[in-house]
């Protein structure tokens, strides 16, 4: 692989949860990720950590402390971290969503 270029057609698919795969790449501080969700996808706990990223395809709904957002192919992702920010998504049955997601990692990951 070059210093480059991330060759996703050459990263195997990761599962960690039901409904959810993903390919990573991590470079230093910096890792991106490839991540398909389905309808199965079950996110029951409140995440309370910042994602930025784009929709490749599809959409997936995000729900905020009382209100929902859809976010649609095409569409950047850009919530900040903390309590304030916590959410959760969720598919509509028989979809999935393919996003691309940047991520900074902290030294306490």
């Amino acid at each position: 692989m070059s210093e480059f270029l991330i060759d996703f057609q050459n990263i195997e698919w990761e599962s960690e949860y039901s409904g959810q795969r993903q390919k990573t790449y991590t470079r230093e501080n910096q890792r991106l990720r490839l991540v398909e969700l389905t309808d199965e996808y079950p996110e029951e706990e409140w995440c309370e950590k910042e994602h930025i990223g784009y929709v490749l395809k599809g959409r997936i709904i995000i729900k905020f402390n009382g209100k929902s957002i859809t976010f649609n192919e095409g569409d950047g992702i850009f919530i900040p971290g903390g309590k304030e920010n916590r959410h959760k998504g969720r598919m509509i049955k028989g979809e999935k969503v393919h996003m691309l997601l940047f991520e900074r990692i902290l030294k306490t990951e």
